[in-house]
């Protein structure tokens, strides 16, 4: 047997999200708020902390350490009497007092300090001042000289400056936690506020995507939010204007759709039922003219579906990067409806002119437009064909003139409808979209179109289109 493939790296390794990533936004900018804060406060607190302490530690060692020496060199001290004033102002204000000599005797009051051999080692003259902790009475301990073979001890209890410390950490922890609170409480706040338009986004696409409802969302404020809010709404008008388009089009596509369909359907049951063997015959020039009926209603459900299907293709967004003659596009666009109408005469002027597009789409343009020109022209007629540069537009201007009945001043701003028919066209052959497709075609390629009417009398047709005045010799 052999070995099952190893799975795809994808599944081998899923993604894993992290548990913070799971979290909702407004909660990561609230814990966000909150650590900031209680860094800040943890550093603003540690660094008063420290610098409050040291304060308090250098006061206490300037203030021993200057009665330290006061007391040295007082007469009272150097002859010994310890038990007199200023020693004894000295005991009663929290210090401890005492003499030590080199041989390590201690003179003076009950209350003696605690000694060590740095303090013996002043008394010998081995040092000049010893100034440090003990940690066994927690207290400070300073040793000056007082004369020969003697020193000074001196000592008070830390435990003030102690609580004076504890009091201010307490302080600290109780305001930096307040602040850190208080931090919390203003990032919900701010998340909640900062991500009520995210809400409402997200609203409105579950909105769209449950229901199909594609009503804008208002918008408040100028900031970020508000911006990719009206991104959306342009999104949701874009989406709703082309499922407009999608309706109507199938709407009027049904309706077109209908009356062949209905008189196709007609003449075929007709047909069928003249060939029963009980029905009446028909006779050869009614079957000819069903037949008729039927080929010409085929025809036009073909023109009408490939109508359709153009119209779909150009409303599919494409890239238009091909360098074409436009003088190339109309000849052979003139070519086909020499054979399809051969009883009109196109009178055709042409200027050379180059630009980028789709050359497919383009003939097919310029053919719908010589088409319903030579269908409007009277037997005979003539179509008038110009492509020339506008001289103040800087455009190609391709007009197709006939001479026929024109276009009613009222019909022209909706010949390039889809499926729109004057009253006049609705007794011509026709699905209502070859100027429609024009229109696409033009406007895909960055020009216009326009109606009017022609110095012959019938109507006038005008294409507009970029590119550039091309220097090969015209045909």
């Amino acid at each position: 047997m052999t070995a099952p493939a190893p799975p795809p790296p994808e599944l081998e390794h899923p993604v894993r999200h992290s548990r913070f990533q799971r979290v909702s936004l407004r909660n990561r900018v609230t814990w966000l708020a909150a650590v900031c804060v209680a860094g800040v406060v943890a550093l603003v607190s540690v660094a008063a902390f420290v610098t409050v302490r040291d304060s308090l530690y250098q006061q206490l060692d300037d203030s021993l350490t200057e009665r330290a020496v006061d007391a040295a060199h007082g007469p009272l001290v150097r002859t010994n009497n310890l038990q007199q004033v200023p020693v004894a102002f000295f005991v009663a204000s929290n210090f401890k007092i005492n003499v030590l000599t080199a041989e390590g005797t201690a003179i003076g009051p009950d209350r003696r300090p605690p000694m060590s051999y740095a303090e013996l080692a002043v008394a010998k003259g081995e040092t000049q001042r010893s100034l440090r902790t003990d940690s066994a009475t927690n207290s400070r301990v300073i040793a000056v000289p007082t004369g020969d073979n003697a020193a000074l001890v001196m000592s008070t209890s830390l435990e003030p400056t102690q609580s004076t410390l504890a009091r201010l950490s307490f302080v600290l922890v109780v305001m930096g936690g307040a602040g850190i609170l208080l931090a919390a409480a203003a990032g919900t706040a701010v998340a909640h506020a900062g991500m009520r338009p995210v809400q409402r986004l997200n609203a409105a696409t579950e909105r769209v995507a449950l229901t199909g409802d594609l009503r804008p969302i208002p918008v408040t404020g100028d900031d970020e939010l508000a911006r990719l809010t009206m991104s959306f709404n342009g999104m949701l008008s874009a989406l709703a204007e082309s499922q407009e388009r999608q309706r109507r089009l199938v709407a009027d596509a049904g309706h077109e759709l209908r009356t062949p369909l209905t008189s196709l359907r007609t003449n075929l049951e007709l047909l069928l039922a003249s060939a029963r063997p009980d029905a009446p015959e028909l006779s050869e020039q009614d079957r000819a003219e069903m037949f008729a009926d039927v080929q010409a209603q085929v025809e036009e459900l073909s023109a009408l579906v490939g109508d359709l299907v153009e119209l779909a293709r150009e409303d599919a967004p494409q890239a238009v990067h091909e360098p074409l003659e436009l003088v190339d596009v109309i000849e052979r666009a003139l070519s086909r409806a020499r054979l399809r109408a051969p009883r009109t005469e196109f009178a055709v002027r042409t200027a050379p002119w180059t630009m980028m597009g789709d050359a497919t789409a383009l003939e097919r343009a310029v053919l719908n437009l010589l088409d319903n020109a030579a269908k409007w022209s009277p037997e005979g007629g003539a179509v008038r064909v110009d492509l020339y540069a506008e001289a103040d537009t800087g455009l190609a201007a391709l007009e197709v003139a006939d001479s026929g009945p024109g276009i009613a001043e009222a019909d022209r701003p909706y010949v390039f409808e889809r499926f729109y028919r004057s009253s006049d066209a609705r007794t011509q052959p026709g699905s209502g979209l070859g100027l429609s497709i024009v229109k696409q075609v033009a406007e895909r390629h960055g020009g216009s179109v326009w109606a009017g009417a022609a110095p012959e009398g019938g109507a006038l047709l005008r294409m507009s289109l970029p590119g550039n005045p091309s220097h090969i010799e015209q045909q």
